[in-house]
């Protein structure tokens, strides 16, 4: 039986309990996004945008970036050469 991309996706919680779990690090949904988006993953609707117009999202840093890559490649979203 062949597993859909859906399926095979991670949920946000999912990646932020990996992380946690495996580093004892909090990372926020808006740094799990960043790097998804930075390795060309399918990126849903955010039914939550910020009402600032202002708003500028703070940048992953290099050390949660590496921790959120490591949580992508054990769910097998992304492949382990990137």
């Amino acid at each position: 039986m062949d597993v859909t991309a859906s399926e095979k996706a991670a949920t946000y919680q999912q990646i932020k309990d990996y992380v946690m779990e495996k580093h004892g690090i909090k990372v926020h949904t808006a740094y799990i996004a960043q790097v998804k988006k930075k390795y060309g993953l399918d990126m849903r609707k955010n039914y939550n945008p910020s009402k600032n117009e202002k708003y500028v999202a703070k940048q992953c840093t290099e050390e949660k970036e590496k921790y959120i890559k490591e949580a992508l490649e054990h769910f097998a979203m992304i492949g382990g050469d990137r």
